[in-house]
C-alpha cells in the first residue's frame, strides 16, 4: 500500500510542478524537453531487461510504429496539462485528466471487444453528469474566468488527450510484443522529446536554469508515478489499487489546489467533485 501512497504522491506532483515551473501565461517547452529527457534516460535503463531475441517478426517496427504514435500524444496531452493548469488551475486540470480514463474504456468496448458491464457504463453516464455540472459552474477555479468556451473546451480536451495517451496501452498489449516493452517506452519518450525540442528551436525559446531545474523535477516524479503503481499491483489486486489511485490523486490535487495555490470551488463545482469519485470508481472497476 505505500508504493500505492507513493504513485498518486508522484502523479500530484507532476502537476504542482507544471504550476510552479511555468511563469506568466506562455508554456515552456524547454522544461518539457528536459522533462522527456530524463524519461528517456530512464527507458534506456529499463530497455536493458528486453528480450529481443523472443520477439515476433516485425515487433520492432511495431514498437517503433506505436512508440512515434504514443509520443505525439503524450505531448500533446502534457501541453494540454501545461495551458490548463496556468488557465484552469491546478484542480480542475487535476480532475479531467483523472477521467480521461473513460476513453480507453470506451475503445475497449469499441475496439478490443470488451464486455460491456452495468459498472462500467454507469461510470461513463456519471461521468458525462459530472463534465455537464462542471460546464455549468460558473468560473473556473482561482482564476474567475468563465468555464465556457475557453474553459470547459480546453478542459474537454485535456480530458480526451490524455485519454488517448493512457488508452495507447491497451494498443501495444493487442499489437506489440512483451519482449520490447523497454524499447517501446524509448521511442514513445524519444519522440516527445525530438518534437519538444522542435518546437523549443521554432519559438526561439532558450532553455535556462530555471527550465533545467524543473524540467528535472517533472521528470523523476513523471517516471517514478508508473514505477510505484506497478510496484503497488504486486501486492495490490488491481480492482483496488486503480480506483484508489485514480481517487486519492483526484482528492490530493483538489487538496494541493486548494492549499498551496489558493484556489477555490465553488458549490456546483464542489457537487461536480463529488460526482466525480463514484465516475472514476466505476471507470476503473
Amino acid at each position: 500500500m505505500g508504493a500505492l501512497v507513493l504513485a498518486v504522491v508522484c502523479s500530484v506532483s507532476i502537476q504542482a510542478v507544471m504550476r510552479l515551473g511555468t511563469k506568466g501565461e506562455k508554456p515552456r517547452y524547454s522544461l518539457l524537453a528536459v522533462n522527456y529527457l530524463v524519461c528517456v534516460l530512464s527507458a534506456l535503463v529499463l530497455s536493458f531487461g528486453d528480450r529481443p531475441g523472443e520477439a515476433a517478426p516485425g515487433a520492432g517496427a511495431w514498437a517503433l510504429g506505436l512508440g512515434g504514435v504514443t509520443g505525439c500524444l503524450y505531448l500533446v496531452s502534457f501541453l494540454a496539462m501545461q495551458y490548463n493548469i496556468l488557465h484552469n488551475g491546478v484542480t480542475l486540470s487535476g480532475i479531467f485528466a483523472k477521467l480521461g480514463v473513460i476513453v480507453p474504456t470506451v475503445l475497449g468496448f469499441l475496439v478490443f471487444g470488451e464486455p460491456v458491464r452495468p459498472a462500467r457504463l454507469a461510470g461513463i453516464a456519471v461521468t458525462a453528469l459530472s463534465v455537464a455540472v462542471f460546464a455549468g459552474a460558473g468560473e473556473t477555479a482561482g482564476q474567475g474566468k468563465t468555464a465556457g468556451a475557453g474553459g470547459i473546451g480546453a478542459l474537454l480536451f485535456l480530458l480526451a488527450a490524455n485519454g488517448m495517451a493512457d488508452g495507447m496501452s491497451k494498443f501495444y498489449s493487442a499489437f506489440g510484443d512483451e519482449a520490447l516493452s523497454g524499447r517501446y517506452l524509448v521511442f514513445v519518450f524519444l519522440t516527445a522529446l525530438i518534437l519538444c525540442a522542435a518546437l523549443c528551436l521554432y519559438q526561439k525559446e532558450r532553455p535556462g536554469k530555471r527550465d533545467a531545474l524543473f524540467g528535472l523535477l517533472l521528470g523523476i516524479p513523471n517516471v517514478l508515478c508508473s514505477r510505484f503503481l506497478l510496484m503497488a499491483l504486486q501486492s495490490v489486486p488491481a480492482t483496488v489499487a486503480y480506483p484508489l489511485f485514480s481517487c486519492g490523486t483526484v482528492l490530493l490535487t483538489a487538496l494541493c489546489g486548494r492549499f498551496f495555490f489558493g484556489e477555490k470551488l465553488n458549490r456546483r463545482q464542489a457537487a461536480a467533485l463529488g460526482l466525480v469519485l463514484p465516475a472514476v470508481i466505476l471507470l476503473n472497476l
